[in-house]
């Protein structure tokens, strides 16, 4: 059982991802409006939920490899890329079904965060960050070199996917796709972190002399935090191909890669949840922005583009100096004041 406040008493109840009774009907509210919001909500309502569902899995992959497993990946839009650029080859070159497309994309995936987590053996923080920034360039030029010869200097079309004959169209459609697609990665990555593979993923990230002194393998947890997050990611750029119908390197840009790394830290580091949040924040951010400027004079709402790079910059180091425990964080101190409520905390130095 818990206390009265919703602390854990248990270790069971500690581990478990619905522990109090506020979480269940938390839990069951959601679950509804997941149901009825295809129904009731807009097209452009449902394409935005779209795109933070599909930021939401690539996030996840990287919150998982820079948040629990503290290596530092710049590299992630390449990874994208990857995924997207498989699908549109092989569906374009070999008319390649999607129960093919998914697996060889994953095995791409596996491959490059085999390849570029062994660098991590050797380097650690910022010099990490710069060998994982070397993927990007790489596959950018793959990329670039492959729609030139092929002519396709726009970029590839891939055709809408179909599973047990239907055919995966509309955003409604894909909405159902993406929900089980990010329900299913976050219970795989909540699960997966509390394994033995996780665990170490998060000694080797607070102390890696101290957790291999442990008997910790750190070159097996290294390896394996790169592989399952570029797995993750390529599959959701597989699933960006076939939502978007075309695929274009141009479409993988050095700011997208930036992108990911601000929804790791603005959503909150080590959190799931802060992952998605983060995902969030960082798609509607832009619509937001462009919504604002239609209150403002002529003059400054035709440099939309230049204010959404300046406000982004801006709100990235205003969470870096005032909230480094991000989105999350300030969810966590809300539900810490409804459960101590009415108490308040005292002040510093009194008992």
């Amino acid at each position: 059982m818990s206390t009265s406040v919703g602390l854990p008493t248990r270790h069971a109840l500690g581990l478990a991802v619905i522990d109090t009774n506020l979480k269940r009907v938390a839990f069951s509210v959601l679950a509804v409006l997941i149901v009825i919001f295809p129904f009731v909500g807009s097209p452009f309502l449902i394409d935005l939920v779209n795109q933070v569902l599909l930021a939401s899995i690539a996030a996840i992959a990287l919150m998982l490899l820079t948040g629990f497993a503290g290596q530092i990946s710049l590299g992630h839009a390449g990874f994208l890329a990857t995924g997207a650029f498989t699908v549109g080859i092989l569906a374009n070159e070999f008319g390649s079904t999607f129960w093919v497309t998914l697996p060889i994309a994953a095995l791409a995936g596996a491959t490059l965060g085999l390849i570029f987590g062994l660098p991590s053996l050797r380097l650690r923080s910022l010099y990490l960050g710069i060998s994982t920034l070397g993927l990007h360039f790489v596959v950018i030029y793959i990329g670039n070199e492959y729609q030139a010869r092929r002519g396709l200097n726009t970029g590839l079309a891939v055709d809408p996917p179909s599973i047990g004959g239907l055919v995966l169209t509309g955003g409604r459609t894909w909405y159902v796709v993406f929900m089980f697609a990010t329900i299913a990665t976050v219970l795989f990555s909540l699960n997966l972190l509390r394994t033995r593979t996780g665990r170490a993923w998060k000694a080797v990230k607070d102390r890696e002399v101290v957790a291999e002194a442990l008997g910790i393998n750190v070159v097996h947890a290294k390896l394996s935090a790169f592989i399952v997050s570029s797995i993750i990611t390529t599959l959701a750029g597989a699933l960006f191909a076939y939502f978007r119908n075309f695929v274009s390197i141009d479409a993988f840009d050095l700011y997208l890669g930036i992108q990911y790394v601000a929804m790791v830290i603005i959503g909150g580091m080590g959190s799931i949840l802060g992952a998605i949040l983060g995902a969030a924040f960082v798609v509607l951010f832009p619509y937001a922005i462009e919504f604002g400027a239609n209150f403002l004079p002529t003059r400054f709402a035709s440099q939309i583009f230049a204010l959404n790079y300046s406000a982004f910059g801006l709100v990235m180091m205003l969470f870096l100096l005032f909230e480094p425990q991000g989105l999350v964080g300030i969810w966590r101190r809300v539900q810490n004041y409804f459960r101590l409520w009415p108490f308040k905390r005292l002040p510093r130095g009194r008992l």
